[in-house]
């Protein structure tokens, strides 16, 4: 079963204070894991790669400060 983003909306639209409230934490929780999966399968794939190596090489430069 496929619904329309238009749907979703709509019914997210109506829902009370209370239903939208449970369903921000559903979704911050649904959404920071699909980030994550995403960001590991990312790292493993050595799609950032070429971000890390500019990182490095940046620090090794000593154009990076300390947090």
């Amino acid at each position: 079963m496929i619904i329309a983003v238009e749907e979703i909306e709509h019914t997210v639209a109506q829902l009370s204070s209370d239903q939208l409230r449970k369903f921000r934490v559903w979704y911050e929780k649904f959404d920071s894991k699909a980030w994550d999966e995403q960001l590991e399968e990312d790292i493993y794939s050595g799609k950032l790669d070429p971000l890390a190596d500019v990182a490095i090489t940046d620090h090794k430069m000593g154009r990076s400060k300390r947090l």
